[in-house]
């Protein structure tokens, strides 16, 4: 194959990383324990915590973890935001052989009991305010015990003393817990001074099961192992290494950790060595805004509409934030608007890259160069090691000419092992060690990788994932529905956005509004259709499957006339994704 991207990695960057090595990212924080014990690990909320404390007291849960009975491969759900703490159980599980299984705050108690019984965990570690709905969750579920945390366990005195005061009570952080559940901190005083377990754990062992939508839209587990994770925090460090210095440049933690992408991010920094700043929610824009003044952080992952957002935030337009210190953005999981880049690169003084993978790439895959050629409409080159491959769209088998459109196959050291227990899906996108994306583009002739179209109907509302058939079957099951079709249509600040067209059954009446309320019931709130059309009938294939891209193309015409876009009000609260310490997500 004809890698002719090379030639456009910026000089310094390996075209192939150094074999990778028989080990894990926790195995790293504990060398770089040993090397710099003193050296910031992770910033959060004005309080730092050292390597030296982070090897200390993942290893004090890890042995609370094995006391409660976890064993090599079990399976631990996290419902946490950004925080100390799950950085700490992060470390923690897999010293103790475990695998974290992140979910997401923002579901619905249906759909956390579908993750709890498709992954089979027995522990949960959550954050207080979610204490609720994963003990609801539990019912029907394997789940058997649960791990608490509070939010103020590691602010500072000051803060702990005024969150207790002001915030504790009111915002659902003060929780009585039930019969056979246990306290984060109270497990980490039983075994606090305890070396790391002598559990065995093999870098091709499962590490995490991240959830995502696949080709078929049905939601389920991507196996990532320790050796895969590695791999990312290896790439991203090589990629980014031509402006980042090692242990000195702080990254802001802002993308949420139950998503594959702010786990990447958090891997890349660990192999750095460079210090975390945690944002527990990432939608508080002064937060981030202070927090990238206060600890000069040089690198801001995010996606589109976090950038937006950003740059019409009224102290970035009138010069009172101060976002200099930035020396590189990386825009994910949607397309960036070649304004909005252009916008935030002139407030900045830095630079925005692009990027393109999936959750089963553990999301690192293609990047823009940092400091070489961008080319707009590009998501930029593959990473090294990753192998690139333009495939005809119907058989998957011809590899096809540069410049002319096709399926987008990728071949890298970090793909996932497959998806957990369903090994016909698994067949189905790895055959020949290449990952068969579903997704349609091409490649010019430097290399650069356009995305022009998604061969599946996943819809990226703000960058999240979203599945038409999940919220077809929900609103299936109103008694006035008779049938359904769910695509995404364009939105100028969210990229595209959930739209439901719906036929009722004869003689029923029901109001929009109606129908998702309904949807909140069953479905995370960034999941529920923003638009909802009815209609007489949906147009049907031969054999009477409900045409989405129909759908789509018939709003496109709509879209296309005088005065066609409606695009409402979308606040941040709606755009991200979001782990926010005073849930709003219940």
């Amino acid at each position: 194959m004809d890698n002719n991207w090379l030639k456009n990695y910026d000089t310094g960057v390996p075209s192939h990383l150094p074999p990778f090595p028989a080990s894990t990212l926790f195995d790293l924080v504990g060398l770089t324990a040993r090397q710099r014990p003193a050296h910031p690990a992770l910033f959060f909320k004005g309080a730092r915590l050292t390597y030296e404390q982070l090897e200390r007291l993942s290893n004090a849960f890890a042995a609370g973890l094995l006391a409660l009975g976890v064993r090599q491969g079990d399976r631990i759900a996290f419902m946490l935001p950004n925080s100390p703490q799950w950085v700490i159980g992060l470390l923690g599980a897999w010293k103790a052989g475990a695998v974290v299984v992140p979910v997401s705050p923002l579901l619905a108690e249906p759909e956390v009991r579908r993750t709890l019984n498709d992954c089979g965990a027995q522990i949960a570690f959550v954050l207080t305010p979610y204490y609720a709905k994963m003990k609801s969750a539990q019912e029907n579920s394997p789940l058997g015990r649960l791990i608490v945390t509070n939010i103020k366990e590691y602010l500072p005195a000051h803060l702990r003393i005024l969150f207790s005061a002001l915030k504790e009570k009111k915002e659902g952080h003060r929780i009585t817990l039930q019969a056979g559940d246990v306290w984060f901190a109270d497990l980490l005083k039983r075994h606090a001074g305890v070396g790391r377990p002598q559990a065995p754990v093999e870098p091709d062992q499962p590490a995490m099961f991240i959830y995502s939508g696949g080709t078929t839209g049905t939601p389920k587990a991507t196996v990532g192992t320790h050796r895969a994770l590695l791999t990312t925090g290896m790439q991203l460090h090589a990629w980014f290494s031509v402006v980042f210095k090692d242990w000195q440049d702080v990254m802001i933690g802002n993308m949420p950790f139950f998503h594959a992408y702010g786990i990447a991010c958090l891997a890349g920094a660990l192999v750095g060595r460079n210090p975390v700043a945690l944002l527990p929610d990432p939608r508080d824009l002064d937060d981030l805004l202070d927090t990238i003044r206060k600890k000069q952080a040089a690198f801001l992952p995010g996606v589109p509409t976090l950038f937006i957002a950003l740059a019409k935030h009224p102290r970035v337009q009138s010069g009172q934030a101060d976002l200099t210190s930035l020396k590189l953005c990386a825009c994910g999981a949607a397309p960036l608007l070649q304004e909005t880049k252009r916008r935030f690169e002139e407030l900045t003084g830095g630079r925005i890259v692009d990027s393109y993978s999936l959750t089963e790439a553990m999301v690192a895959a293609v990047i823009t160069p940092v400091l070489g050629t961008y080319k707009a409409g590009s998501v930029g080159v593959p990473l090294p090691d990753v192998e690139v491959r333009i495939t005809d769209a119907d058989t998957g088998l011809d590899t096809l000419p540069t410049g002319q459109v096709g399926e987008i196959l990728l071949r890298a050291p970090n793909l996932m092992q497959g998806y957990w227990q369903r090994p016909e899906e698994t067949a189905n996108v790895i055959r020949d060690g290449w990952l068969f994306t579903g997704d349609l583009g091409y490649m010019d002739e430097d290399g650069y990788l356009f995305i022009v179209d998604r061969k599946k109907d996943l819809i990226k509302p703000g960058g999240k994932q979203v599945w038409p058939r999940e919220v077809e079957e929900v609103i299936a099951t109103h008694p006035a529905v008779e049938e359904v079709g769910v695509a995404g249509v364009p939105d100028e600040r969210m990229g595209e956005v959930v739209k439901a067209w719906v036929v009722l059954k004869a003689g029923q009446q029901i109001t929009a509004g109606d129908l998702r309320a309904y949807c909140k019931q069953n479905l995370a709130p960034y999941k529920v259709p923003r638009q909802i059309e009815f209609q007489d009938s949906l147009p049907k294939s031969g054999v009477g499957k409900v045409l989405r891209r129909e759908l789509v193309r018939q709003e496109a015409a709509k879209l296309s006339a005088p005065d066609g876009l409606q695009t409402p009000e979308v606040t941040l609260s709606e755009a991200l994704p979001t782990a926010e310490v005073a849930s709003e997500a219940r």
